[in-house]
């Protein structure tokens, strides 16, 4: 009994919990140290520890089934004024040592985890307290005289220093996006003002993400109280917007906003105003707990179910000596923190704020939120270039459609604008290129919210019309190039650079695909987008078998030879097994999965869940898998195929797509323009060295800016594929949360690292 884990306050998604106890099952299963240990449950957070009874319950596999597309928590989530005082944390104790419980996980905010490592600090008097009162023996005290915690951060605020993401932020901004879209097309109809207010008491991350998101005409959040007279500088703002001739404006505060004297700035303020000196047709929205509720997105699904898996590795490896952690994401890692220190740098944030640090405060925010204000500046309005420049640079769409292309386009036009360059904007990618098809740019387009993209794109590759691209290249005197797909095209033209000089020019790729099989960068646009597509179209899928008896479905995903879209839309919604040509797989594979999955129907699950990469193997096709379970599996459970086809690469953007295709429009742009100077010599640009053509991505940590010709040493041109991959380590979580027996020799625990002023400097692509 000494060693079980036990999830406590759980907040905000219940994806969590599934990764959590799905995670721990598993592990021991599979024979760790405390097989003889239950899991447990403690509902209804700390109020079920301190009234103890039938608040602490047995876990097991089915306990946690079909529940991933669910919001909420299954669990429960009360507050409880008892655990803050000593007489509730010793009822707490001793509810703990009855359970045999020495392994606590805590999901929740920065005042739950302070309590738990408050808890944890007295364990020892509390144990000697309850001996002293006779509850227990001395020998039950020394047993279980040592508390290990680990806490996962559940917040749709963000405002936990130390991590990129909590869970449940994602989810929220899925909501507020939603609302945003519904609201803009009635603003657009009626020429109306939108006020938004959205949840953010003490922290800004919502509202300034969405708004980054949107476009939005102007935004109201705690660390950053508007310059005395804002109120005539706003109503300018969105004066000047009308009459240029947008039909709406959106005004986007967090619940906490104020102005420099602490005086809070309400949505009605901001709705009288404009309307007593605007006479704009105003309305005010608050969203309020809707950002809470509803489904969760895919990436908080798989970010939980991450966090959850490492909370249950660093219970299993702890030792008395070990501080309090909390699970956290840094890139696309995660990591282990010390509570406390975490904590200090949160509330610290909270006291610049209160003594009108306000610039302190965003910088203890961390680099991500501080680029997120920088960028929001610079895009919110129209800025006039102080001169202009010699250069021009062309932008142009290439591939397929994917999600955020449109967010991508429309802050690299404005931050070019702003430079003093001259912008082309590319219709047809590089067929129009080809044929002239070259435009100034007159994007106005807000947010990138649009589904539709703004520039046509073709699939045509350069090579194809080299020489009247370089035509073009020459008459229209363009010194650089932002490409936003694909990179073969870029690679082709460097290429070229030799027999070609109008092509010693600078160009940089911003990688947009679904199938997310770009070099260079971890995540490319659009994927999210196809990933959220994907996983929705499963759940409908599950959902329809509710009212039949055992069924299984095999779904098709696509995505080329690349599995990324397979794999993580396989851990987002449970599948069964997720087959990709990245990870080989025999008919004697296949023949296991589907005896685990006949052994797993036996029991009271009634739904199985199956994805196949659409260039998996070259023989064992969807109308194969089809066959084979159906078979197979003959009297125990019938089959259904689905092929998601292109509506992985259709609707509106999200969060994750625009606020990313954003960042990476700036930080192309204004590489772009570092390169033009460095490159322009004698009333000319000649650029032709390997860092003057890259490919801008996220790599872990950081934006990072990659030569086209160092990547194509990497690349599986034959396939379209890097020749490594980093979600290939996500298999294995894909694999245990489907109850299979694993080895665990190939997991890599997440690092304890430090939360410093330093680190929190750091630049991050998040």
């Amino acid at each position: 009994m000494g060693g079980s884990a036990s999830g406590k306050r759980w907040v905000i998604s219940r994806t969590g919990a599934a990764g959590l106890w799905l995670a721990g099952q598993a592990l021991l299963q599979r024979g760790s140290p405390f097989t003889s240990a239950p899991l447990l449950f403690c509902l209804q957070g700390y109020e079920g520890l301190v009234e103890g009874g039938e608040n602490i319950k047995r876990a097991n596999w089915l306990s946690v089934s079909n529940i991933i597309q669910l919001g909420g928590t299954i669990i429960g989530s009360a507050r409880c004024k008892a655990f803050t005082t000593r007489e509730g944390r010793l009822l707490a104790a001793c509810n703990l040592v009855q359970h045999g419980i020495t392994n606590l996980c805590v999901i929740g905010g920065d005042g739950s985890l302070t309590g738990a490592n408050i808890f944890r600090t007295e364990w020892g008097g509390l144990l000697e307290e309850l001996v002293k009162d006779g509850k227990i023996t001395e020998e039950v005290a020394k047993k279980y005289c040592h508390l290990n915690i680990v806490g996962l951060v559940g917040s749709i605020d963000n405002d936990f220093c130390g991590t990129d993401m909590t869970i449940g932020t994602d989810s929220a901004l899925h909501r507020i996006m939603e609302v945003i879209d519904a609201i803009t097309t009635t603003a657009q109809s009626h020429q109306r003002t939108f006020v938004l207010e959205v949840m953010g008491r003490h922290c800004g991350y919502l509202a300034l993400v969405s708004a980054l998101a949107s476009g939005a005409d102007w935004l109201f959040i705690p660390e950053a109280p508007p310059e005395d007279g804002w109120e005539d500088f706003m109503c300018a703002r969105l004066g000047e917007t009308r009459s240029r001739g947008s039909r709406l404006n959106i005004i986007i505060i967090a619940e906490g906003a104020i102005d420099r004297n602490g005086k809070p700035i309400s949505s009605s303020y901001v709705k009288d105003l404009v309307v007593q000196r605007l006479g704009f047709d105003t309305r005010v929205t608050v969203l309020g707990h809707v950002q809470r509720g509803g489904t969760p997105s895919a990436f908080d699904r798989v970010l939980s179910s991450k966090m959850g898996m490492e909370a249950v590795m660093a219970l299993l490896e702890a030792t008395p000596d070990t501080p309090a952690c909390v699970v956290s994401l840094s890139g696309n890692q995660s990591v282990r923190l010390p509570l406390m220190e975490c904590v200090q740098v949160t509330k610290e944030v909270q006291k610049a704020m209160d003594e009108k640090r306000f610039e302190e405060a965003i910088q203890l925010r961390g680099r991500s939120f501080e680029n997120n204000w920088n960028i929001y500046k610079l895009l919110a309005h129209q800025k006039i270039a102080h001169e202009k420049t010699h250069f021009s640079l062309a932008i142009l769409n290439v591939g397929a459609p994917a999600a955020g292309m449109n967010a991508a386009v429309r802050s690299a036009v404005r931050i070019g604008i702003s430079q003093g360059h001259t912008v082309y904007v590319v219709n047809d990618g590089f067929e129009g290129l080809s044929k002239g098809q070259v435009h100034l740019s007159c994007l106005t387009a807000a947010g990138g919210r649009h589904r539709h993209l703004l520039l046509s794109l073709h699939r045509t590759l350069p090579k194809t019309s080299m020489e009247k691209i370089v035509e073009n290249v020459r008459k229209f005197n363009i010194h650089g190039l932002l490409v936003v797909g694909g990179f073969e095209g870029g690679v082709q033209l460097v290429e070229a650079r030799g027999q070609y000089e109008e092509l010693c020019i600078v160009m940089c790729v911003i990688p947009a695909t679904i199938s997310n099989n770009v070099p260079g960068t971890d995540f490319s646009l659009g994927c999210d987008t196809a990933v959220n597509a994907a996983m929705e179209s499963c759940d409908r899928i599950k959902q329809s078998a509710s009212g039949t008896k055992r069924r299984v479905f095999i779904v098709e995903t696509m995505g080329g030879y690349c599995g990324y879209l397979s794999t993580v839309t396989g851990i987002a919604v449970g599948a069964d097994a997720a087959y990709v040509y990245e990870d080989p797989f025999t008919i004697h594979d296949l023949k296991a999965n589907v005896e685990h999955l006949t052994e797993k129907m036996k029991t009271d699950i009634q739904r199985g869940l199956v994805l196949r990469n659409e260039k998996c193997h070259e023989h064992y096709t969807t109308e194969f898998l089809y066959n084979l379970y159906s078979s197979e599996g003959r009297g125990i459970f019938d089959c259904r195929i689905n092929v998601l086809g292109h509506l992985q690469q259709g609707g509106a953007p999200t969060p994750f797509d625009r606020n990313y295709g954003t960042k990476l429009g700036v930080k192309a742009m204004l590489w772009m323009s570092e390169k033009l100077q460095e490159a322009y010599r004698k009333g000319r640009v000649f650029a032709n060295s390997a860092d003057s053509a890259c490919v801008i991505g996220l790599r872990k940590k950081t934006v990072a800016f990659s030569p086209v010709t160092e990547l194509k040493k990497v690349t599986d041109f034959e396939h379209r594929l890097p020749q490594e991959q980093w979600w290939l380590n996500l298999r294995l979580m894909l694999k245990m949360l489907a109850n299979y027996q694993i080895s665990l020799t190939e997991y890599i625990s997440g690092k304890m690292e430090h939360v410093t002023r330093r680190t929190l400097s750091i630049e991050k692509g998040f």
